[in-house]
C-alpha cells in the first residue's frame, strides 16, 4: 500500500469500511498524521449531526449499498504544494497543508444518503450493530489534542503511543513486534509522580492497537517491559521502550 493509498482511507474508516489488515494499516498511519486526524473526526462529526436529525429506520440494505459506495469513492491524500527546483523548501512543509475541498465533500457524501421523502439517514460508525459509540481507540487516534511518541525497536519493529488528554487515555500501535519470550509477556505502564503503574498487558500479534488502563491524562510517560507470565505489579526489568510524554508531537 503506497502513501497515496494510505491517506484516502480516511472515509472508508471514519464508517468502519475497512477489512482488519487495512484497519490496523491505517490506524498504524492514524497515529503520526495529523491530517488523517483532523480528516475523520470531521467526517464523523458531520455524519452524527446529520444521522440525529430523524428517528426514521433506514432500510436494510442501505448500509451495504453505502458501504460499497465509499469502497469507490475515496477521498484524495492530503495536497501538497508545488516545489520549483529553484525554491528552498523547509522540512516541516513537506507534509502540506490540509485541503476540506472535493476530496472531503465526497467522503462526507459516501457516509450520508437521503432516503424515501428525504429524512436522512447515517451509517452506523461502528463494526458492532448493538453500539453505536466509537471504540476508545479510535476516539483517542481521531482526537485532536492526540499526539505521538515513536520509539524504534530491535528487528526493525516501531511502536508508539498516542495520548489525547481529552480522552484520558493513550493507546498503543506497533510494527512488526517481534513476540515475547517463551513464558514472558510484554506488560505496559503509565509512569505517575516516578512511579510506573501497570497498564495492561500486549496481546500476542507483531501489528497491534491497544488501549493502555488507566489516567493517561496526567501521565508522564509509557512505557514496555518484559514479565512473567500473567504480568507484575511492578517491573522486574528495565524498559524495552520509554514513551516520554514530554517530547511528544
Amino acid at each position: 500500500m503506497t502513501a497515496h493509498d494510505i491517506h484516502a482511507l480516511s472515509g472508508a474508516y471514519a464508517v468502519d469500511a475497512l477489512d482488519d489488515i487495512e484497519r490496523a494499516r491505517f490506524e498504524e498511519h492514524l497515529a503520526v498524521c495529523a491530517d488523517c486526524r483532523d480528516e475523520v473526526a470531521s467526517l464523523r462529526d458531520s455524519a452524527w449531526t446529520l444521522g440525529s436529525l430523524t428517528d426514521t429506520a433506514p432500510p436494510p440494505e442501505l448500509r451495504d449499498r453505502l458501504l460499497a459506495g465509499i469502497k469507490e469513492i475515496r477521498p484524495l491524500p492530503p495536497e501538497t504544494p508545488a516545489i520549483h527546483e529553484d525554491a528552498a523548501v523547509p522540512a516541516e512543509a513537506s507534509s502540506g497543508g490540509r485541503r476540506f475541498g472535493w476530496r472531503t465533500f465526497a467522503a462526507a457524501a459516501a457516509v450520508l444518503a437521503v432516503v424515501g421523502t428525504g429524512t436522512v439517514a447515517a451509517v452506523e460508525l461502528t463494526r458492532d450493530d448493538s453500539s453505536q459509540t466509537m471504540t476508545t481507540a479510535e476516539r483517542v487516534l481521531s482526537a485532536k489534542d492526540a499526539t505521538t511518541v515513536a520509539v524504534d525497536l530491535p528487528g526493525k519493529a516501531r511502536a508508539r503511543v498516542v495520548r489525547s488528554v481529552s480522552e484520558n487515555r493513550a493507546v498503543l500501535v506497533t510494527s512488526g513486534m517481534p513476540a515475547a519470550p517463551t513464558g514472558k509477556v510484554y506488560e505496559l505502564w503509565l509512569q505517575h509522580d516516578e512511579v510506573m503503574v501497570p497498564a495492561g498487558l500486549m496481546p500476542a500479534g507483531s501489528d497491534q492497537t491497544f488501549v493502555l488502563e488507566g489516567d493517561a491524562a496526567d501521565a508522564s510517560a509509557a512505557g514496555i517491559t518484559v514479565e512473567p507470565e500473567g504480568g507484575s505489579d511492578e517491573p522486574t526489568s528495565a524498559p524495552i521502550a520509554l514513551f516520554d510524554f514530554s517530547q511528544a508531537t
